[in-house]
């Protein structure tokens, strides 16, 4: 792929996952391509259809978050550096936020979303495991708390904010979750449930079926 189509191509996915968090899956496709300042012909080469357009807005906001930890276990000796690095990374991805608001119209059991999503999971496992084992985590911190508490701070504040300033503040009150996240023998317990990655898929399974049974009784 060409340089200039590269760039055309990321616009296009970045623009994408911008209108889709706020307008949802039914965005408009004209406004995404005027966002990425290219022309709407030129988001049907790329993406077929909706679609298509949606699966690989997803897929990148997967690869990205893999590529994300990555990065921050290659950086950071420190496994709660790390996991800082990677809170950061995942909220300028806004991979917690974009994924929700697609999930009704697409299939992360698609085989392609799903290896990319188990890979992530398995690769935020391992470095909460490592900083577990530091003894600086606080041991009742578990999968759940990193995943749901960053799809809580990817979504915007509600009221006449600026982009610029809900941003920060993201990456602000994400300094104040992760300082709470630091093992202190005096703190009281979370209270609530610390959910596992496997507690998440349970939930997720269940509304699925539920989905499936509501659809089979409708008229």
């Amino acid at each position: 792929m060409r340089a200039d189509a590269r760039r055309n191509h990321e616009r296009l996915l970045e623009a994408a996952r911008d209108v889709f968090v706020e307008q949802g899956p039914g965005a408009s496709l004209e406004e995404i391509a005027r966002r990425a300042e290219v022309g709407i012909a030129t988001l049907y080469r790329r993406f077929t259809d909706r679609g298509t357009l949606m699966h690989a807005v997803v897929l990148h906001a997967l690869t990205g978050t893999i590529e994300a930890v990555q990065r921050a276990r290659r950086e950071h000796p420190d496994p709660l550096e790390a996991l800082a690095a990677y809170v950061h990374a995942v909220l300028d991805l806004r991979t917690s936020v974009v994924i929700p608001t697609l999930l009704v119209a697409l299939d992360l059991d698609e085989p392609e979303l799903k290896a990319a999503s188990l890979t992530s999971a398995r690769l935020v496992e391992e470095l909460l495991e490592e900083a577990h084992k530091t003894g600086r985590l606080r041991t009742d911190v578990a999968f759940g708390d990193i995943g749901l508490l960053l799809t809580r701070l990817s979504r915007p504040l509600p009221g006449p904010i600026p982009d610029e300033t809900q941003n920060a503040l993201a990456h602000r009150h994400a300094n104040l979750f992760l300082a709470g996240l630091r093992a202190d023998p005096t703190a009281p317990p979370l209270g609530g449930p610390a959910l596992k990655l496997a507690d998440l898929r349970q939930f997720q399974n269940d509304t699925d079926e539920v989905a499936k049974g509501t659809s089979a009784t409708s008229p």
